[in-house]
């Protein structure tokens, strides 16, 4: 029986040769990931069922991102609480305030491989089939029973292929590939879909942006993101993990597969406008629109590539004395490698605060909020209405090299312009 990637990772782990979408399956899972926002709310959960124990320590992964360093006192006992549910559970894996956003901390550290079933407290979590896997967000009630039970009923989803072709230009990225996507076939273009991602061009991106593109599957509806592991997937996984995998691919043969071109060779930047996004138009058709911040950052873009790109726009030059930027790294590796190439120099230099590694205003609960009426220019993933700070804000989306020249500006901008 022809499958794609979901369908045989998903039959796989729920012990059978074949699934197919639509069909409920009763998974093993692999990974089982919580943070401080979500994670009291599991643990709460998960004592009412009754359970001493959680089925498996090792498999469990507790990330500290979003509200850190605390920035209230119910925050700062959140942090308590899931301490010493970590201590209590003999949980060895637990990154505290320091390590940064989850969804860059745990492929770093090895525990995410090809095919396997991961899921998380964060819708988000989809960043991970960058690699290969199964990846998905889940509720607080749901990761309960994981907790427990190390399993979670799933029904299969269909797969829509982006087939991605062309050379993308100068300046050009892969945000600006999925928000063109997501504009295409709107926010509920691929609801409870897997959104594989192939094609030349997607083999031709870095693993960094591959999770920018599975990052944002969940903003068309989808179920998970997906790309085809290949070497560039093995290089990665390289000195991370220990753990083995299986690598899936999907059979272009399968009844579930539907398979949309995207191609890219006269894509301009992109810029998703507020309050929805796919409410997205070229940089050219909102050039010059007014901006009171620019947030650098987030699991969608706060990787080192990122930073590059944007502290080769900001090199000698001054961030405008109309705005303040905001320059958050996704990790303390990408921080502190960030730092040995001189690129927070650069941005300190140009004027910008680079804080601590965390979600940042990502939540809306945490530093660098805008304020009523004020408008954010964010590498991030969502610009709803109060996403930010304030429900009277207004919040667009873009590249990091769109952020750092709107930076210089103090306007949306073209970077292909500086």
């Amino acid at each position: 029986m022809a499958m794609t990637m979901a369908e045989k990772i998903l039959a796989k782990a729920a012990g059978k040769k074949e699934s197919e979408a639509g069909e409920i399956v009763m998974a093993n899972i692999d990974v089982a990931m919580t943070h401080d926002l979500t994670g009291p709310m599991s643990v709460e959960s998960f004592e009412k069922i009754g359970v001493d124990d959680v089925w498996d320590p090792e498999k469990i992964v507790v990330v500290f991102d979003h509200q850190v360093p605390a920035d209230s006192i119910e925050a700062a006992q959140n942090h308590i609480d899931m301490r010493k549910f970590v201590e209590e559970q003999g949980i060895n894996n637990f990154y505290d305030v320091r390590e940064g956003v989850c969804h860059q901390v745990l492929p770093e550290m090895g525990h995410i491989v090809p095919g396997e079933v991961v899921v998380g407290t964060d819708s988000h979590t989809c960043t991970h089939g960058a690699l290969g896997a199964f990846s998905t967000g889940i509720g607080s009630t749901d990761m309960a029973m994981v907790f427990a039970t190390g399993k979670l009923w799933f029904k299969v989803p269909e797969t829509i292929k982006f087939n991605v072709t062309g050379n993308l230009a100068e300046k050009v990225y892969a945000k600006d590939v999925v928000l063109n996507i997501i504009g295409k076939i709107g926010a509920d273009g691929a609801t409870y879909k897997a959104c594989e991602f192939g094609g030349e061009t997607t083999q031709k991106m870095s693993v960094s942006d591959r999770m920018v593109l599975c990052n944002m599957a969940i903003e068309m509806g989808g179920k998970t993101g997906l790309v085809e592991p290949d070497q560039k997937t093995f290089d990665y996984l390289k000195g991370r993990t220990t753990k083995s995998y299986e690598v899936m691919k999907t059979d272009e043969d399968a009844d579930s597969l539907e398979i949309m071109d995207i191609d890219v060779n006269d894509l301009e930047p992109q810029i998703a406008c507020p309050h929805h996004v796919d409410n997205v138009k070229p940089v050219s058709e909102v050039e010059g629109t007014h901006i009171d911040q620019v947030f650098l950052g987030s699991c969608t873009n706060g990787r080192l590539s990122d930073l590059r790109t944007a502290a080769k726009i900001l090199k000698g030059k001054r961030v405008s004395d109309s705005i303040r930027m905001l320059v958050i790294p996704a990790s303390r590796e990408v921080y502190t490698k960030a730092m040995d190439e001189g690129l927070l120099r650069t941005f300190v230099d140009a004027g910008a605060l680079v804080c601590n590694p965390c979600c940042g205003p990502c939540l809306g609960g945490h530093v660098g909020l805008v304020g009523p009426g004020e408008v954010s220019l964010s590498t991030s993933n969502r610009n709803f209405k109060g996403r930010q700070g304030s429900s009277d804000a207004e919040v667009y989306l873009s590249s990091a090299a769109v952020a750092a020249a709107s930076a210089i500006t103090g306007k949306i901008s073209d970077p292909r312009d500086l």
